[in-house]
């Protein structure tokens, strides 16, 4: 089993992650804005299943990956490393256009607003690509099951991703007015963001797999 104090800081940076603003958070404003908090539960419950599709693939991948080639995790660990600089880069580059939600969506029923929000995570290849690169620096073979490890970290995830968005559903409203007239909280985010991101790219580079 992981320690407690890698599934802390793991659990953190997966709520620093969440409070970003970027599509998933978009779509579910927009959605509870236009249709109503009942239309952004359900949209969101879409979102967790396509959280939960790219971490089944991505742990059982890590599993194969890392039992079948010699030398994977480090050739995966530095992949990662690469990656989340990159997301840094992008993030201190991004306009702060964040918040455009769209009110205007049109009616959908429940399972076709489940559909879009499942879609819309599992036809992302970016999701695959960052839990591909995040997961490998909280994972040590010495702690046991690769493939439980990642269960254990995805699990984790998916229950605070859970939690913000569901917060963000049901105060849609007051979250958009809120960023709209603070502007300066997106310039703070990103930057926070990106020291974040390089954070565990450092952390990851001088991690040791045994």
């Amino acid at each position: 089993m992981i320690p407690i104090n890698d599934l802390l800081i793991f659990g953190l940076a997966a709520l620093i992650m969440v409070l970003s603003p970027g599509p998933n958070m978009i779509y579910l404003i927009s959605r509870s804005l236009s249709q109503g908090k009942k239309a952004g539960v359900i949209s969101l419950l879409g979102v967790m299943c396509g959280f939960l599709f790219h971490i089944l693939m991505v742990s059982f991948g890590l599993t194969a990956i890392f039992f079948a080639v010699p030398y994977a995790f480090i050739v995966v660990k530095f992949l990662g490393v690469a990656y989340l600089l990159y997301l840094a880069y992008k993030t201190v580059k991004s306009k702060n256009k964040i918040f455009d939600a769209d009110q205007g969506l049109k009616s959908d029923k429940p399972l076709k607003l489940f559909n879009i929000g499942f879609l819309t995570n599992i036809l992302n290849p970016k999701m695959a690509v960052f839990y591909l690169s995040f997961f490998p620096q909280f994972i040590k073979p010495k702690y046991g099951s690769i493939l439980g490890q990642s269960f254990q970290l995805g699990i984790i995830q998916i229950i605070i991703s859970f939690s913000v968005n569901f917060l963000i559903v049901i105060s849609a409203a007051k979250m958009a007015s809120w960023f709209s007239k603070k502007p300066i909280w997106l310039r703070i985010q990103k930057w926070f963001m990106a020291s974040v991101l390089t954070g565990l790219a450092i952390k990851m580079a001088l991690a040791k797999a045994k």
